[in-house]
């Protein structure tokens, strides 16, 4: 099964006042995303998707990668994931590298699923559970309004999401009293960029008393609204120094929280060393750390309670696969992160299903629901009932690009074929 030709998708966005005036306030996410399609000489398609700066993630696929992929066999996912890595290994492998090597890996495990008429977990090594739960994470887009836990209705939103099943969110309720990047002169101020008011920020360095208590606020009105049928995960996006983090976290102890998640940058393990040690909420560990030698002194070290890659950006089925196996050997579980699209969750919930220590599946019910954006871009709803998800048996992922999607006069693809290549050469 050669590889014949590489294949990247992107669209541009749309002028704000043109996206606002048919979503509202909802982010544009598909212009954030690449899609990949890998093409062999037995006329087979693997799909992968990344997402983040889409332009640079297709012109590393094809100036960079095109030469190691067109003409080697598509089974070899190992050893192509090897030779990837060590190219861009080279000159440091973090980044748009990372994320355009693991979206050709799920699109390598795609191929070898579908060669095989076999199931991406079937081919791991079969299932260790038919379902897996999933958490929502509270954006909003289209018939959902998901951020209505910041307006004021964080309990109202958690009884919606026990109708449908759904019994864990995540929300981020102190982000709003953090540093932006709006500058010194508005350290406060929302800025808009990808399509949406973005979560990075400036590491802050205080918190005072009241905004404590209107983060902490927000977290007991869904303990108020529905006691402890819900579970709740806060999300740090690591943007406080170790002693407010230290704060937060024994603020929220009293609340019995599923989970901290990067409540200060992942860069520093000893400073997750001493916050660990001076709090009992459940610590989770990160989707910004690539590979598993990043995850590695995370793991080893008491500094997470929960391990959290993300298989579109840090190695795609391959590397990911290894993380979790490595977190298994300290009885660690995993939760596999997706904010990112519909292929990425496809690819993740394969894994979840194989892995011995999953946990829970990331999800954003806005996302995959009706009226959400998954939806559009792929030609299989995701199957999530009663707050778990499930696959059927289709081979590799199951799922493929809707013809439409590449026809759109925003869509933005490059081909690479081997003909071009030997015009390089």
């Amino acid at each position: 099964m050669r590889i014949t030709k590489l294949e990247t998708i992107w669209f541009e966005a749309m002028p704000k006042g043109a996206w606002q005036q048919q979503m509202g306030q909802s982010r544009q996410a598909l212009p954030n995303n690449c899609w990949v399609r890998v093409y062999t000489d037995n006329g087979l398609v693997g799909l992968g998707e990344t997402y983040y700066v889409p332009s640079a993630i297709s012109a590393i696929i094809h100036d960079v990668y095109a030469p190691l992929l067109i003409g080697r066999n598509a089974r070899d996912i190992e050893n192509n994931w090897a030779n990837l890595f060590a190219l861009v290994n080279f000159c440091g492998f973090a980044g748009a590298e990372m994320r355009a090597l693991s979206a050709i890996d799920i699109a390598l495990w795609d191929l070898v699923g579908q060669d095989t008429g076999q199931p991406i977990y079937n081919l791991l090594g079969g299932r260790n559970r038919e379902r897996i739960q999933v958490y929502n994470t509270c954006v909003g887009y289209g018939n959902y309004p998901d951020f209505a836990w910041l307006e004021g209705r964080a309990g109202e939103l958690a009884e919606s999401l026990l109708r449908q099943g759904i019994k864990a969110m995540k929300i981020w309720p102190f982000d709003q009293f953090g540093v932006t990047l709006a500058g010194p002169a508005n350290p406060h101020g929302k800025v808009r960029i990808w399509g949406g008011e973005t979560a990075a920020g400036l590491l802050a360095h205080s918190l005072d008393n009241e905004d404590l208590k209107r983060g902490l606020q927000i977290v007991a009105d869904i303990r108020q609204a529905v006691g402890d049928k819900m579970a709740i995960a806060i999300e740090g996006h690591a943007r406080w120094d170790l002693p407010t983090a230290t704060r937060i976290a024994r603020a929220l102890e009293s609340y019995d929280i599923l989970w901290l998640e990067e409540i200060m940058p992942p860069d520093n393990i000893e400073a997750y060393v001493r916050l660990k040690a001076a709090t009992t909420v459940p610590l989770c560990q990160s989707e910004r750390l690539f590979t598993r030698f990043g995850f590695r002194q995370v793991i080893e070290k008491p500094v997470a309670d929960i391990i959290m890659p993300d298989v579109a950006w840090g190695g795609g089925i391959t590397e990911t696969r290894k993380i979790c196996a490595l977190a298994d050997t300290y009885y660690l579980p995993i939760t596999l992160h997706d904010t990112v699209g519909p292929v990425a969750l496809w690819a993740s919930a394969h894994l979840m299903l194989h892995i011995p220590n999953a946990m829970i599946m990331e999800s954003v019910r806005a996302y995959w629901s009706e009226g959400g954006w998954y939806n559009d871009v792929v030609t299989q709803p995701i199957r999530i009932e009663e707050g778990y998800l499930t696959l059927g048996d289709s081979p590799g992922l199951g799922i493929a690009l809707r013809p439409e999607l590449v026809q759109r006069p925003d869509a933005r693809v490059r081909v690479t074929t081997e003909q071009d290549l030997q015009q390089w050469a």
